[in-house]
């Protein structure tokens, strides 16, 4: 190891000089407690050093010990239903040696070294195998098989492999080279993992939620954000994805968030039942918990924890989809460490290199076809990043900057929260850049029709913004029938359709032909009140038919059963069009 000395200290950044021969983003102990770091700028013989840990009491003089290698996560099975620090240290672990407060310099291994795994190769003596060949089946939780791949950049012929329960230190097999085969290896965390190619987004993420499946969806291997003020439902949302997106893996990381928002995440996630499998959705989650009282350095490096761990189930074949709540505290850890370093800020302080640095993470999201021999193992990772700008402000330059990125835009709204209306995504401000993508999918597994229904319900929810300003003007009485007409029907969009409560047992998740049969029922009932209205009948005509309640109750028909939606909408327009002029 590199031994240099520790020459000047501010608050996380450290300077060592005697360190000729280091490189950029090594993982360097500092001190005598030896805290974690990682070299992030070189000078002559000095070398600047971010510190993961709490710098307090370390003193000029001590020691810096550089391994000569980046940081890096340890993958094999094991890694999920774990809740790991920014730098993969098992907080439960932590616990346990250190007690409730983590104590500085305290390592402990990312993954169980005593655990034995049963491992059944699926590959034989003699089998030609090259990176991203799997070699074995481990059952790492009662949901997901682990499949043991050979590490990037090896290749050779299979000399032995055998069957058995082993350790992850464990040899289970060699090349005819001689290298050794185990169930775990190590990836560097700012590199992305390779892949054979990178794969239109032409699937959806089906989330069970309506305003994001309807409306504004992603592709499995997309990427969104969410955007919004304090109290207005980023953090439940991202847990309502996690919980019932279309995704084999979930990774949730906490970056800089409150401690009592974590603690619930931490307390919730291994209580809550897999809607798919009935077990533990800790089973197929990952938690990354880095708190906004942990060091402001370890941020930056849970999302690039969380994004690996992501990549290296994708390479198994699995739909991962990633939280990161929130990147504002990334961008402020960015912030904090580059003024440390004296150096010239961007807009609001920012580094100058803010975008970069963001569109390389977002990047590595996708849908792939995996390293191997065949093209047949095809895995994806999508990322969903929450946003907090101060005040709301969606013009200041984390926003920006993810919006010129990422291909979805969820935008909360805090007046939407202050009315109970959840989630709060404001269907007016929000987009995404892959509807024209995903539109041959939904004409082909759910309806042609869908593309219309959509394309007509957003254009009167926009509609209904135009009136409203109306309406504050010279109030309702004024509008024609027609338009009072498409308040009413917007009204039912809002609150029976967009309006979907999280903790509802059946409303929580509503599957795609439901949301297709609701959507027809509304719209079903604007066409006929239309043409009636045309044909002279009143508007007050329509409204004393009953459909406006049994519209409303739409919500709570079973999953399963949709006949009375169905009949609804032959009610809608039998009732209507036989209504007679008075």
């Amino acid at each position: 190891m590199l031994e240099g000395t520790v020459s000047r200290i501010t608050g996380p950044v450290v300077e060592a000089k005697g360190m000729t021969g280091a490189r950029m983003y090594d993982v360097t102990k500092i001190g005598d407690k030896g805290l974690i770091g990682e070299i992030i700028r070189l000078e002559d013989d000095k070398a600047v050093i971010q510190v993961y840990e709490d710098t307090s009491g370390l003193k000029v003089g001590e020691p810096a010990l550089s391994s000569e290698a980046p940081l890096m996560v340890e993958l094999g099975p094991g890694l999920l239903t774990s809740i790991y620090d920014g730098t993969q240290r098992p907080l439960p672990e932590l616990q346990k040696a250190g007690g409730n407060f983590i104590e500085r310099g305290l390592t402990v291994s990312s993954l169980d070294r005593k655990a034995k795994w049963d491992f059944k190769p699926t590959v034989k003596k003699g089998d030609k195998v090259k990176t991203g060949d799997i070699l074995g089946i481990v059952k790492e939780t009662s949901s997901i098989d682990h499949k043991i791949m050979m590490p990037p950049n090896t290749s050779g012929k299979i000399e032995s492999i055998n069957a058995g329960k082993y350790t992850i230190d464990d040899i289970i097999g060699k090349l005819d080279d001689g290298t050794e085969l185990k169930l775990a290896h190590k990836w560097p965390v700012r590199q992305g993992r390779p892949y054979k190619r990178k794969l239109d987004p032409e699937m959806p993420l089906l989330t069970g939620q309506r305003i994001f499946d309807t409306f504004i969806p992603i592709p499995k291997g997309g990427s969104a954000i969410i955007p919004g003020p304090f109290g207005s439902g980023k953090t439940v949302t991202q847990q309502s994805l996690a919980k019932w997106a279309d995704a084999d893996i979930i990774v949730y990381v906490g970056c800089g968030e409150r401690g009592n928002e974590m603690t619930e995440v931490l307390d919730e996630f291994p209580e809550l039942e897999d809607p798919k499998t009935g077990n533990p959705l800790m089973d197929r989650t990952i938690l990354i918990a880095n708190t906004s009282n942990m060091p402001v350095a370890a941020r930056e490096a849970s999302i690039y924890t969380g994004i690996t761990l992501a990549e290296y189930y994708r390479d198994m074949g699995y739909d991962v989809a990633m939280m990161a709540d929130s990147t504002s505290r990334w961008g402020e850890a960015l912030r904090e460490v580059s003024g440390r370093l004296e150096e010239m800020p961007g807009e609001e302080g920012y580094p100058a290199y803010l975008a970069t640095r963001l569109a390389a993470f977002y990047e590595r999201t996708g849908r792939v076809i995996c390293n191997g021999t065949t093209d047949e193992n095809i895995g994806s990772v999508t990322v969903v990043g929450a946003v907090s700008p101060a005040g709301g402000d969606f013009s200041e330059p984390m926003t920006q900057n993810s919006l010129r990125i990422t291909g979805a835009f969820w935008a909360l709204d805090a007046s939407l929260a202050h009315r109970r209306h959840f989630p709060a995504i404001n269907w007016i401000k929000s987009y995404s850049l892959y509807l024209g993508q995903l539109e041959d999918w939904y004409s082909e597994n759910l309806s042609p029709e869908f593309k219309k229904y959509r394309e007509q319900a957003m254009g009167l929810l926009q509609k209904e913004s135009e009136l409203q300003e109306i309406v504050q003007l010279v109030g309702p009485d004024a509008l024609p029938e027609s338009e009072k007409a498409i308040l009413e029907v917007t009204q039912m969009l809002r609150e029976d359709y967009l309006q979907q409560f999280a903790f509802h047992e059946i409303d929580s998740f509503c599957p795609l032909e439901k949301q297709l049969w609701m959507l027809k029922a509304i719209l079903s009932f604007y066409n006929a009140a239309d043409e009636a209205l045309k044909r002279g009948v009143s508007l007050q005509q329509i409204l004393e038919l009953p459909f406006k309640e049994e519209i409303s109750r739409m919500k709570e028909v079973k999953n399963d059963d949709l006949s009375s939606i169905q009949a609804l909408v032959e009610k809608i327009n039998k009732e209507i069009i036989n209504l007679e002029v008075l």
